[in-house]
Order: structure tokens, then sequence, then C-alpha cells
């Protein structure tokens, strides 16, 4: 069985964290498997733009970030795919393929030959394709992968009915092969193309739109209740520190899972929210009770989508559905943007907040995409990770009920 290492360079090849890496492009002569830090933020850029379908977790300026400080998501690789590559070292090759990944065993602690999507800190693992050469680049990412050991990829976290599964299910059935489906499930969105009030009044009915004015009023008798949008890297740097306050400040911090209570999230989140803005990809969001921030959420832009990350409120207003009046006013602002047509959630299936709001719905799920036809490591995979799921499920579920339980008595 071939060993695969995380931050291998090439197979057998480890890259020791004193070591720095040099720009992918620039310098390694056609590598397409290495230091994901190692890629060159300008080609990266530019695939970006040309992207056949957005994810704003997998833009440069935000992964990058993810990689060099997220707890559990530091130093990972990058299966990387070249036109032209043999110009590489003369700086006129384009990236026209992307795709962050760790091992199999760094992912799930299962042994074997498989290179598994990274985790970018969000809940869309969808890679960069080149639009113009988008099946090159799934053939492309396919072939470093092999040549890097991998029997297989597990695409984690990707939009099923998206143009890039399009594409990888079209190159595998032209190569006689198919991708597996391990899980799937659907999230809400929001159509931003309609008109907000109309859609809301479809999404939540009369009763409750009067019952959320109500509550407003009532927040209200704390000060004027207002919507502001960070747009420029030093509004967006000072909002930010509004946002990880609110967010630490609740069921989050009890948890440990605030993004504030570990330097590693706190940095990774000021670092790619600030360099985002720089390019008009991210603002955030706060919704404010007087002078005091109730609310305030991150959101990311790429193409004419828009990504909802993260929410963070203050408790001590929950009766007034701060986090529900934000995301009102979130709604009405993105359905005015002529340059959104779509919102992503990022939310969990059946999440009680946004899905009464946004209607909409995403499939999401991981697929199983193997790296040669009638591979017998495939079905094995397939199989461990059943096994892996029908072990977890029950203690998750386990966890979840006592969290509910905890909830209600606190």
């Amino acid at each position: 069985m071939v060993e695969i290492v995380d931050r291998a360079v090439v197979v057998g090849t480890s890259v020791t964290a004193s070591k720095r890496p040099q720009p992918m492009a620039a310098s390694q002569g056609g590598a397409g498997f290495g230091p994901l830090a190692a890629i060159a933020a300008s080609p990266w850029r530019t695939l970006a733009e040309r992207a056949v379908e957005p994810n704003g977790y997998y833009l440069p300026d935000w992964e990058l970030a993810v990689n060099g400080s997220a707890r559990g998501r530091t130093g990972v690789s990058a299966l990387a795919a070249w036109r032209d590559a043999s110009l590489l070292t003369d700086g006129a090759a384009r990236l026209i393929g992307l795709l962050p990944v760790i091992s199999m065993w760094r992912a799930y602690k299962i042994p074997l030959p498989v290179l598994v999507s990274a985790d970018p800190y969000g809940t869309l693992g969808t890679p960069p394709l080149d639009r113009e050469w988008a099946e090159d680049a799934a053939l492309g990412l396919m072939r470093e992968a092999r040549m890097a050991g991998a029997h297989a990829l597990i695409l984690r976290d990707v939009a099923l009915d998206g143009a890039v599964i399009r594409t990888f299910t079209e190159v595998l059935r032209q190569g006689g092969m198919h991708p597996r489906l391990l899980q799937s499930h659907l999230r809400a969105s929001l159509d931003a193309t309609q008109d907000a009030e109309e859609l809301l009044r479809e999404a939540l009915g009369a009763k409750k739109l009067k019952e959320l004015r109500r509550q407003r009023n009532r927040l209200a008798e704390h000060g004027e209740v207002r919507f502001e949008v960070a747009r420029t890297p030093q509004a967006v740097a000072s909002a930010v520190e509004i946002f990880l306050t609110l967010e630490a400040s609740g069921w989050k911090a009890r948890r440990g899972t605030a993004l504030k209570q570990h330097d590693g999230d706190a940095g990774f989140v000021r670092r790619a929210t600030a360099d985002l803005a720089a390019s008009g990809q991210c603002e955030v969001v706060t919704l404010r009770a007087g002078d005091t921030p109730v609310a305030a959420a991150i959101v990311l832009r790429h193409q004419d989508r828009a990504f909802y990350f993260k929410l963070g409120v203050d408790e001590n207003f929950a009766r007034l559905s701060p986090g529900v009046q934000l995301t009102l006013d979130l709604t009405r602002h993105l359905c005015a943007d002529p340059d959104i047509a779509m919102v992503d959630s990022s939310a969990n299936a059946d999440h009680p907040m946004i899905n009464p709001i946004w209607r909409g719905r995403l499939a999401i799920g991981d697929l199983l995409v193997p790296l040669r036809p009638r591979d017998p490591v495939v079905p094995l995979v397939h199989a461990a990770l059943k096994l892996r799921t029908a072990i977890r499920e029950p203690l998750r579920r386990a966890i979840h009920f006592i969290r509910k339980r905890q909830g209600k008595s606190s």
C-alpha cells in the first residue's frame, strides 16, 4: 500500500515545518502536488475569477489564512492542474484547477491511500475549475492524485447539482467510472433575484412577520435599531471584533467552540476578512439597538454568490430574536444587490433559524471519486466509511440529545 504523507511535495518527500515553501508556480517546475502554502496567490486569484462555479471558502485570501493558523486545519497539501505546464518556470502557465487536500488518515483516521478535500472552515468544498478548461482541470487533478499514490479522491461538502460535480461525473464516465455518493443533505439558500418583501411574506406569513415587527419595536426601546454594513478593510476589521465578541458571548463559548477562544482561529478570521474586504469579497453586517450591537455576521462574496459564514448574537436580547432580525435585514440587503443572484446559508440541514426564512435548497454531499477503473481499493474505502458512520452516528445522536437537555435546563 502506498503511503500518502501530508504536506508532501512528491511521494515519499516530506516538507518539514521549518522549511519555507516557495511559490509552486515559480519554482517547482510543474509540481502538481505540494504544500498549499506554496501555491502562488496571483494565479490562484485568476483561477477564482474564471471558476466555473463560485465558492467563497476556496478563495485564496480565505483558504491561505485558514491554512496559516486555523485550529486543526493548517499545513495541508494541494493538487494543482496547470495549462501549458511546460511554461511554469517562465510564469506563463495558467492554473486551471486546485484542490486543497489531506490524507484519509488525517481526515478519518482510516489508513487507506486516499486524498480528501481539506476543510476550508466553511461548509463548502467545491474546488475551483477554470470554466474554459473544466474537464482538463478535473482530469489534471485526478492525474496528480494518482501520481501522488492515491487510489481515490473524497470530495467533501460539494454542491451536488453544480457545474464542478457535473464535470467530474462526465470525466469519470468517459473513463468508464462513476462517483459514489457517501452522504448528502439539503440546506437553505436564498434566491436573491426576488423581491425581498414578497419573499419574506411567502416564507414567513403575515402572522409571523407581525410578531417579528413587535419584537423589533421592543428592541427599539433600547435605542434606534440600525443595520450596518462594513465593506472597507478598516471598517471590516472593526466590525469583526464586534462579531468575535458576540459569537464568544453565548453557547459557543460554553462549548469552547467560539472563534475568539483560540488565537489561531481568531487570527485567521481577522486576516481573511481584511484581505477579502480589500477586493470587495467580504462584508460584516451588524444590527444595533442604540449603541449596543446585538447581532453580527460575516458574509463572503464570490462572483454572483454570497456565503453567510457565521452569526454572533447577544443572548441578553434572545427573546427579541436578534439573529432573525439581522437575517431579515441581510435578506433585504442582498436582494437589493444586482451583483448577487444567490446566497448560500452555509448552515446545517434543518437549521431552525434560517430554514423558515430562506426556502431555497442546495444539495450538498460527499463524493468518492475513483482514479482507476475497477480499482479494488475503492469499494474497500466505501465500506470503511460506512462502518465508521455506523459506529459514530449513535454517539453523535447521544451527544446532541445531552446538549439539548443541558440547554433546556440552563
